[in-house]
């Protein structure tokens, strides 16, 4: 018996479920009517056969990417090996790794290839591409961990952003990860894009050789993995403050490589209630009870906790140009140690300095008045 894709309506009458074995996907468009519906049509033509598509080169897929050469047919495989390219090089790295992303694209481009919209998001288990029309604008949650449902935040993406693209990968994903992230969530121009670097980030979140935490051979789960023998990340158990911070500390320093390579636009890095983000593109704002029913498709990733353990410091600095950037965590409580630490860096100097611990939340000798959410615009 031929197996035939699952496409339905879901119970708003607006947004599609589309599902094909691994490949699950909600869609949402808006439009005219007429355009909506032509939309939605592209995107299941699009879809049936896809995953067929896909496993044809399925044994090349799950080889190493070359950095350079691409010997993959399909236009999906090829858009998965061109968004984990930049990344050969340095990381191993298969064109799985941008999957999702890449899938999310491809139904994207048909819905737009055949009507015209104001706005369409298709999300492949929380890695979204999204078209925006000038004006318009998609708030996305954020949860805890990809396998449950926690306190949210919200990041908007308007038209006048760059970013078309947002992924998360981590430990409790529906891929194996070789770090220790409970999540990553990543911003950058196309969906493919976003999954490869939340991957990577993600990965490079570890403790190597910690006695807490429990790995073992990826091909011992899933036989046919892609990652072979390579020691995944199964059960972490608790680290203290300067181990969290040692960890999240080799994240953000991968995701900043990546943002000056113009790799990704942003990244949020979450492990045992810390957060940290790299790039001012994005921005976290707290979610009330009204945002969690008008937004019903959360992208996983973040609860909205203060750090564990004592007093810390978010840094932000100004370049030239007069930009800010978050700086991450700097671990104790000497406020014009840390300013002064960033002052002294070349080309920047510190525009704010936020102090956090379990009791209280609060900016200080920043040149913005205090604010609940020092992410927030």
């Amino acid at each position: 018996m031929m197996r035939r894709p699952q496409i339905a309506l879901l119970a708003d009458g607006k947004r599609l479920h589309l599902q094909d074995g691994p490949i699950d996907l909600i869609v949402e468009a808006r439009g005219g009517a007429a355009d909506i519906a032509a939309a939605h049509g592209a995107a299941m033509l699009r879809f049936d056969g896809l995953l067929d598509e896909l496993c044809a080169e399925l044994p090349a897929l799950r080889q190493a990417a070359d950095p350079v050469r691409c010997s993959l047919q399909g236009r999906v495989a090829r858009r998965m090996h061109q968004a984990v390219a930049p990344f050969a090089s340095d990381h191993f790295i298969t064109p799985m790794a941008a999957v999702a992303g890449a899938v999310a694209e491809e139904i994207l481009a048909a819905m737009l290839d055949t009507a015209p919209l104001q706005r369409a998001y298709v999300n492949n288990g929380g890695d979204i591409a999204l078209y925006l029309a000038d004006g318009e604008q998609l708030t996305v949650g954020l949860l805890d961990r990809p396998e449950r449902r926690g306190v949210m935040q919200l990041t908007t993406i308007d038209s006048a952003d760059r970013s078309r693209g947002i992924a998360t990968s981590g430990r409790h994903g529906r891929s194996f990860s070789l770090g220790i992230a409970d999540a990553v969530t990543v911003l950058a121009r196309t969906a493919a894009q976003a999954d490869a670097a939340a991957t990577i980030i993600a990965n490079a979140v570890d403790l190597p050789a910690h006695p807490a935490i429990r790995r073992c051979p990826a091909n011992e789960l899933q036989p046919d993995s892609d990652l072979g023998g390579r020691l995944v990340t199964r059960e972490v158990g608790a680290l203290s403050e300067a181990e969290i911070d040692a960890a999240l500390g080799a994240g953000l320093a991968c995701a900043r490589r990546l943002l000056a390579a113009g790799l990704i636009d942003g990244a949020a890095l979450r492990l045992q209630g810390e957060t940290v983000v790299a790039g001012t593109r994005l921005r976290l704002s707290n979610a009330r009870q009204s945002d969690r029913e008008r937004h019903p498709d959360f992208l996983p990733s973040f609860r909205d906790e203060p750090p564990v353990g004592g007093s810390r410091l978010m840094a932000q600095a100004r370049d030239p140009s007069g930009s800010e950037r978050d700086e991450g965590w700097v671990p104790g409580s000497d406020v014009q140690r840390a300013r002064s630490a960033l002052d002294a860096r070349p080309g920047t100097t510190a525009a704010g300095i936020c102090a956090f611990d379990r009791r209280w939340r609060g900016e200080v000798g920043a040149k913005r008045p205090f604010q609940e959410n020092p992410w927030a615009p």
